[in-house]
């Protein structure tokens, strides 16, 4: 489908939404208070912790549950032994995992940057990991000295998985905010790449929670939702893109999070292509769209954005500009790594 059949295609939210992505990780280590007050004071609407469970019941915020790229886990002797190997979502993992630490342990480590080849380490091991209940204290006080409401955007990591540990996050999760002061009024919308998960979570909620509402992720058309995978299912990321498996997503979800080339994929020369149907069909079905992720650098932007030929070139131009093309397709938000970046290219400065 052309480009001008979806010039004049209009996003259904009520508010063009900036999400800082794990914060604002472009600028200081992932899933940190330090990260998410960046990202408030930068102007982010919502932030987004990642949450995976540890030993003793409680989620907190890191990428994945497998921590030697983003802590210092690999420098404390005392945890030398717990380096091991899981299967992950059908993946072989090495690694550490919060699910074998408990929260006081993961307390004296350090959070490091999770890029170092595109972002600098200058606060490696300067933050704590947050707990879920630690970044809604600290997201409520922010939103009070502010005088503006923030949101929280969680997201549910490997459902499936905690579920077969004896670690469900889902109830978990849900009553943290319902029993939040903050939360019980402040916008949430809880995101998950799996399904099922989010079908519980549509039934537990019912329409008693108005303000929290819920985010299907959309990975690789040929890939699949785990808990599709667990069940021996057909279903991939594909299929949920094409109008009937949008229909199907609207019974129980408000948006979907695609990556952001699935909106507009780039060209074989990695400039930026024509959009596709995708924000049409998924307006369509009642859906809003706020797609994944929008990077400074240069390596994440398309081609006809960079700023020479550097791919670590922070490149702050080249990223409005990038955003403002998908803003003219029609997404509702948009995660970004950087919300002064995104901030601006939402409010034309």
């Amino acid at each position: 489908m052309s480009a001008a059949i979806h010039a004049n295609e209009k996003p259904i939210a009520a508010k063009l939404l900036v999400i800082g992505h794990r914060g604002a990780s472009a600028l200081r280590p992932e899933h940190t208070l330090e990260s998410y007050a960046k990202a408030i004071a930068d102007g982010a609407d919502y932030v987004e912790p990642d949450l995976v469970m540890t030993k003793d019941g409680i989620p907190v915020a890191r990428h994945e549950n497998e921590i030697s790229g983003t802590t210092d886990v690999a420098n404390h002797p005392e945890f030398a032994s717990r380096k091991t190997t899981k299967t992950i979502d059908g993946h072989s993992v090495t690694g550490w995992f919060t699910e074998d630490f408990t929260l006081a342990e993961l307390k004296t480590l350090r959070a490091r940057e999770r890029l170092p080849e595109y972002r600098s380490t200058q606060y490696d091991g300067d933050f704590q990991v947050p707990s879920f209940e630690e970044i809604i204290d600290f997201v409520a006080t922010e939103a009070a000295t502010r005088g503006r409401v923030i949101g929280i955007i969680p997201e549910i990591k490997h459902g499936t998985y905690f579920q077969k540990i004896g670690l469900p996050m889902e109830d978990c999760v849900l009553a943290i905010i319902v029993a939040h002061h903050y939360t019980q009024h402040a916008p949430v919308e809880i995101q998950s790449f799996e399904i099922a998960n989010l079908r519980y979570l549509r039934e537990k909620l019912g329409k008693i929670h108005p303000n929290v509402r819920l985010l299907q992720l959309i990975d690789d058309p040929h890939e699949q939702p785990f808990d599709v995978v667990a069940e021996g299912g057909k279903l991939n990321y594909g299929d949920m893109m094409k109008p009937t498996g949008l229909r199907e997503i609207s019974g129980y979800a408000d948006a979907i999070g695609p990556n952001i080339r699935e909106i507009i994929p780039l060209k074989a020369d990695g400039t930026l292509g024509t959009p596709t149907s995708l924000v049409h069909d998924a307006h369509a079905a009642g859906l809003e769209l706020h797609p994944y992720t929008f990077r400074p650098e240069n390596h994440f932007q398309a081609k006809n954005f960079w700023q020479g030929s550097d791919p670590k070139t922070f490149n702050e131009a080249g990223s409005i500009a990038e955003i403002r093309a998908y803003l003219a397709a029609g997404i509702d938000a948009f995660f970004t790594d950087d919300p002064a970046i995104g901030r601006k290219a939402v409010d034309g400065r």
